[in-house]
């Protein structure tokens, strides 16, 4: 785990011994589930604490620091939400997927590293958006490889709270995607706050979006499911 302490150190964050022995049955989880129930196409020792953990680590560049509750949407192998919760113990943490399999692993692996406040939801991002006990619940809300922008937004800020924020990950075509959302934005009540680059090697441009929730988000949203990307709000 070389590779990830290194560059947790250089994003500003001391993992102990525990933490770092806690990413490391993480790894071996990931390549034994791998196999049956397709997590990732990122397997390799240090391409995942690249690529995965020091990924979902670089959340922690936004400043101020995370505050609870946090919700990932779409956490599929459970990045970020579960390599912040290692990292930030007293963080509350939803992990919210909708493929069964992917979310008997996450449960599986909150059991397995003895995490303590994270709950897991096996339900689709349109429906849970509508369910009083999760929207506009969440002080952060994390998404990471999920959609093109204007998908992204209306499957994630239902679940933000006012005055809290959604943070997203990102490649190097950020910035337009950006400029194509400003309808959603107006729509769900977000505002662009900033984009902030991760300074890692091997990032490939990666950068943060960091959306402030200024509005409540109309009750029409999010629309039924599919629609969000068939008829994206551009």
């Amino acid at each position: 785990m070389q590779k990830l302490i290194a560059g947790a150190g250089q994003l500003g964050i001391s993992l102990t011994q525990h933490q770092v022995h806690q990413f490391q049955t993480y790894y071996e989880e990931l390549v034994a589930w791998n196999r049956r129930a397709n997590l990732t196409a990122i397997t390799g020792y240090e391409e995942v604490q690249v690529l995965h953990f020091l990924d979902s680590l670089s959340v922690l560049l936004v400043q101020p620091a995370l505050r609870g509750p946090v919700i990932d949407v779409g956490a599929g192998a459970g990045f970020p939400g579960l390599p912040l919760k290692i990292a930030c113990p007293d963080l509350r943490v939803t992990l919210l997927d909708s493929v069964g399999k992917k979310a008997a692993y996450l449960m599986h692996m909150v059991e397995v590293l003895g995490l303590e406040g994270v709950d897991v939801v096996t339900q689709r991002a349109e429906v849970a958006g509508r369910d009083p006990s999760l929207r506009e619940t969440f002080a952060c809300v994390l998404a990471r490889g999920l959609a093109p922008m204007p998908t992204l937004l209306e499957l994630t800020l239902p679940f933000c709270s006012m005055g809290g924020i959604l943070i997203s990950h990102k490649g190097g075509a950020a910035a337009t995607e950006m400029a194509r959302s400003e309808r959603a934005l107006a729509l769900l009540g977000g505002r662009w706050r900033e984009l902030v680059p991760v300074p890692l090697e091997g990032m490939n441009a990666r950068a943060l979006v960091v959306v402030e929730k200024v509005a409540p988000t109309a009750a029409g949203y999010p629309r039924r499911v599919g629609v969000p990307t068939r008829r994206p709000l551009t």
